[in-house]
């Protein structure tokens, strides 16, 4: 596909759903959905920096997920854990910042080890950026970033009369641009607790296709259909800076 002649958003956020219900179908078991699921984020995070698309922010696990089975939430924490040299290889041969949102609260400290060390490792890539959010809840990052704002406003190192949108920004979990497209799969029409600060005007786009099979044709479709948007900001009309 030639991406000359399409919009390109600079930021793509992507709720991975349907790993358990792709597996199920197959008559596979949930946790082989899942591995499932890292190995095609893996193939399609290296497609969509290579489109120039320079932030990817992917919703793997929520804080509500701790009410899944204990036998699946185990997996996915042992999943993160044990792909830690893979993920590791695949953002130096790429050159991707990688950086994690979400609370630490209810991880392990080996979890919580391994999150720093990919972004200690990580973090003077400066042109493209993925955003793992892990033990993610948009409410508790708001929450956060507002406890945060009040303890600088106590302590003297923020002014309340400065706190615009802008400055707010910066107490979320990372500083990143506001999200452009919102992808989710699996066909689910949902938010779920994601990103809410972030989407307030993103595109949103939902293929009824599991994340497991949302491949780089289907990641074109998304493309497309979002070259096709006529993005408007309160009613004024946004020209895609990328364009």
């Amino acid at each position: 596909m030639d991406y000359s002649k399409l919009k390109v958003p600079n930021h793509v956020a992507i709720i991975v759903d349907g790993n358990g219900r792709w597996a199920t179908e197959k008559g596979m078991s949930r946790s082989d959905g899942h591995n499932e699921g890292f190995l095609n984020l893996k193939k399609l995070s290296a497609y969509i920096f290579s489109r120039d698309i320079k932030y990817l922010s992917a919703y793997l696990f929520s804080t509500e997920n701790f009410k899944r089975s204990k036998q699946e939430v185990s997996f996915l924490m042992n999943l993160l854990v044990g792909k830690l040299e893979e993920i590791l290889d695949f953002c130096h041969k790429e050159k991707i910042k990688t950086v994690f949102s979400g609370r630490e609260e209810n991880l392990s400290d080996k979890v919580i080890k391994t999150m720093r060390k990919i972004e200690e490792e990580t973090k003077n890539y400066k042109n493209k950026v993925f955003n793992i959010c892990f033990n993610y809840g948009g409410h508790a990052e708001i929450i956060d970033a507002t406890k945060k704002i009040v303890k600088d406003v106590q302590d003297g190192n923020l002014d309340v009369d400065k706190l615009n949108e802008e400055v707010f920004s910066k107490y979320l979990y990372q500083d990143l641009p506001q999200v452009d497209l919102l992808i989710r799969t699996s066909g689910e029409q949902r938010l779920s607790n994601f990103m809410l600060w972030q989407n307030s005007y993103a595109e949103f786009y939902f293929p009824k296709t599991y994340f497991p099979d949302f491949n780089e044709n289907e990641f074109d479709k998304a493309i497309l259909e979002y070259t096709k948007r006529d993005r408007r900001f309160g009613g004024i009309h946004y020209e895609d800076k990328n364009n």
